[in-house]
């Protein structure tokens, strides 16, 4: 095996062999591997030869006649390459001068002669021979004035490699600008690319020269982009180096005129002032010996050093934060109610909570902070209402979005050894409220991520503990914290996306849906004049009327909170503001007639009651995220073999719901008068309307029995009653969900009785009272209750 020592370079007339004397090269040459290194014919290459088989292939090549084969090895670390680690195109060369080494190693000057391919290998001892195949160069496929071109672009390429450094020697340049031979300029340049091996190994394989060239080409073009970019590194690297040494030596003499001028304390005069601050915050121990430690550090340091504004900007966060700065929370409930009642029209259960939340910190001031979680529909009040609380209390209000938040650190903070770290989103609330007791708002809770950068939610564990945030530890800060005092209400659309060691920390309070005599009079309180106030008019400009705004919940809206509505408002007052833009002072009183000129042709439109009893069809109740709604179910018996098909987009568990509303119905036939072959003699379709809306729950168990049945037997179903409830197999109603949602909606539908579960007695109270009195509300336990009194 050998390696090559010096760059390969184009023979001379000193070292070659007459180039008019014909070299008859033998078919069988003794094979001397080369490591890292493809010889080109017509090259001149100085070897190091260090392995016993490469030097007894030497000494064999010197006692017949010079020839030897150069063949490159595929891995530079195979120290006895055997014919599997050799490519099969290599170089027969002459060796040209041989000298032995004092440390029996061997030093060759060897020209390549031609290429050839190995035919086979002949593993000789001590040396390897192989079987060869002179390799002729074919006519070039480009002649002519191509050729030409191209062989005077490859050297132009030589020429600017070495311009930019690469080491190409003048006698090589000055040898390729007197040749006309394409393949020898190939060959040339070829041996002075920095390609990779295999590269060049492609380039020896290619017998036509105008091919070579331009394969050459391209390697040249890539080297020469190569150099281009180090060359730019290169003289941006010395640019800032210069710049470096330039801003040093400016520093050290400003720093002396500073010295002259007596500026040389400035920093001692800062550090003075932080501790000045310190001592009026009235820091924890803790904090403080934290505070002291960075202090000294910056004293110690040079103005101008990087890690200076670091410390600068932690002690500005210590000295920022309300240590024990808190405010005096206003203890007079009859104030704090008369507070929400203004903000906000409702809502009695938060209320309630509030007060009490006051009356205990009234009787025992070292009371913790309860953790509350207001979950509801979008646009129910859940942010205002904080607000509201921190107003009623008197206390300062902080507000976060943890929507979308996917970075542990954005609450714990990140630590300072990273630039541009800043603490977490707690620490920061606090410092911007200037309080360590307000009321503070985590909005969207129920939207945090977690991925490769940890799961904040699990950060906020401890910070909604109130048996541990008294010692929050924030990573920026390095020192804890006390939250204890802090009134934290988190906010969220719905539970189930929270996790449940993050949901036992907190206090769950459900904000459903507005009523419709809820938005009515919330609009008339609190919306309307806050947008005739915020488009200029005046309350005798525009009159609404209830019949207005009542006409807009129900033909515009569809929603159970309030934004849509006061969209809606604000389109009308829009509409008048440019009526009075244009001249017309005349007082606008709205009409529901009129309606539609202001807001354009209602967009939305509830289900009312069916025309008359029929059989098969049952009116279903259900919860949606906008409140409740009323569901048609169909059932149709047909000639068939007792198959069930079920249409409408059901989910999972109302098809569950219908195999056991069949089975029902099934096991009872006789109860009901249906013949016990009925079910085998007839198909069933079971179709819900409104097929583009998914729907899915069991509260629809007993109106799917309602419809089966009521189908089977050919008695009609009562128009005046909704259903809810869902159905077990042995005939039992079981409680559902969202029971003042579909009363509301019943009510909406002028349907004046429902059917309930007996155990949903509890969350009629939750029904406003006066809608109570308007509704006829029937418990059951059985289904047999329900058909007695659904079926006509």
């Amino acid at each position: 095996m050998a390696t090559s020592e010096v760059k390969r370079g184009q023979a001379t007339a000193k070292d070659r062999p007459d180039s008019e004397e014909q070299v008859r090269i033998p078919e069988v040459l003794p094979v001397l591997p080369v490591r890292d290194l493809v010889t080109f014919p017509n090259m001149i290459v100085p070897l190091l030869v260090e392995s016993e088989r490469s030097i007894a292939a030497v000494d064999r090549a010197l006692a017949q006649d010079r020839m030897i084969l150069l063949v490159a090895q595929k891995e530079r670390n195979q120290d006895d390459p055997g014919p599997a680690d050799l490519y099969d195109t290599g170089t027969a060369g002459m060796l040209i001068r041989m000298m032995k080494m004092p440390d029996q190693k061997v030093r060759v000057l060897v020209q390549g002669l031609a290429r050839a391919r190995v035919q086979a290998w002949r593993n000789k001892t001590p040396w390897l021979e192989a079987g060869i195949r002179v390799l002729e160069e074919r006519p070039p496929e480009i002649r002519g004035l191509q050729l030409e071109a191209l062989m005077r672009n490859v050297l132009a390429s030589m020429e600017r490699a070495s311009s930019l450094g690469k080491n190409i020697s003048q006698e090589a340049m000055v040898v390729a600008a007197n040749m006309n031979d394409a393949g020898r300029l190939a060959d040339l340049a070829a041996s002075h690319v920095a390609a990779k091996l295999d590269e060049a190994q492609e380039v020896l394989a290619i017998l036509d020269p105008s091919r070579r060239l331009v394969r050459v080409q391209e390697l040249l073009t890539r080297e020469i982009q190569i150099l281009t970019v180090q060359e730019k590194i290169s003289s941006q690297a010395k640019d800032e180096i210069d710049k470096t040494q330039k801003e040093y030596f400016l520093r050290q003499q400003l720093k002396a005129i500073q010295t002259e001028l007596g500026h040389g304390n400035e920093i001692a005069e800062e550090v003075r002032q932080y501790i000045q601050k310190a001592d009026q915050i009235g820091m924890p121990a803790a904090a403080r010996e934290e505070f002291d430690r960075q202090a000294r550090r910056l004293e110690r340091m040079s103005p101008d050093s990087t890690e200076t504004s670091m410390v600068r900007t932690y002690l500005d966060w210590m000295v920022g934060l309300p240590w024990s700065h808190e405010t005096q929370d206003n203890l007079n409930l009859r104030r704090a109610r008369k507070v929400l009642n203004e903000d906000h029209y409702g809502l009695e259960k938060i209320k309630t909570r509030i007060l009490e939340h006051l009356a205990v910190r009234k009787l025992k001031h070292d009371s913790r902070g309860p953790i509350l979680c207001f979950v509801g529909p979008p646009g129910t009040g859940k942010t205002s209402l904080g607000r509201s609380i921190a107003r009623a209390l008197g206390r300062k209000f902080a507000r976060i979005s943890l929507g979308g938040v996917h970075d542990e650190a954005e609450i714990r903070g990140h630590r300072r050894t990273y630039v541009g770290a800043m603490p977490g989103r707690i620490i920061q609330g606090l410092q911007q409220a200037g309080s360590r007791n307000p009321v503070f708002i985590m909005d969207e809770v129920d939207k945090l991520g977690a991925d490769f950068r940890g799961d904040p939610s699990a950060a906020l564990l401890e910070v909604l503990d109130p048996e541990q945030n008294s010692s929050f530890r924030d990573n920026y800060l390095g020192v804890p914290f006390d939250l204890s005092r802090v009134l934290f209400i988190t906010t969220a659309n719905v539970l189930y996306t929270i996790q449940p060691a993050f949901r036992d920390r907190m206090e769950v309070i459900t904000l459903s849906g507005y009523t419709e005599e809820e938005k009515i009079q919330i609009a008339g309180k609190h919306l309307i004049p806050k947008q005739i106030e915020a488009h200029g008019l005046r309350r005798a400009d525009v009159l609404f009327s209830e019949g207005i705004i009542r006409g807009i919940i129900r033909e515009y809206t569809r929603e159970a909170g309030l934004r849509n509505l006061e969209r809606e408002v604000a389109a009308v007052c829009r509409k008048v503001a440019k009526r009075l833009a244009l001249g017309n002072r005349r007082r606008t009183a709205l009409k529901p007639a009129a309606l539609a000129k202001f807001l354009g042709p209602p967009r939305t439109v509830y289900e009312e009651r069916l025309v008359r009893d029929q059989v098969g069809i049952a009116t279903g109740l259900a919860w949606t995220a906008v409140g409740g709604d009323i569901l048609y179910i169909e059932a149709q018996a047909m000639a068939g073999k007792g198959s069930l098909t079920l249409t409408g987009q059901l989910g999972d568990v109302m098809k569950e719901s219908a195999l056991a509303a069949l089975s029902y119905a099934r096991a009872h036939a006789s109860d009901y008068g249906i013949d016990e072959n009925f079910f085998a003699a007839h198909d069933f379709h079971i179709h819900i309307p409104e097929g583009a809306i998914p729907k899915d729950g069991p509260s629809a168990g007993i109106t799917l029995v309602a419809a089966l049945v009521s189908a089977c037997t050919g008695r009609r179903l009562r128009r005046s009653i909704a259903l809810t409830g869902e159905i077990t197999l042995r005939g039992d109603v079981l409680p559902v969900g969202g029971i003042k949602e579909k009363v509301l909606a019943a009510h909406r539908a002028r349907i004046r009785t429902v059917i309930l579960p007996r155990r949903n007695r509890r969350d009629v109270l939750e029904v406003p009272p006066q809608l109570r009195r308007r509704m006829k509300i029937v418990f059951v336990d059985r289904m047999e209750d329900v058909l007695e009194r659904a079926l006509v």
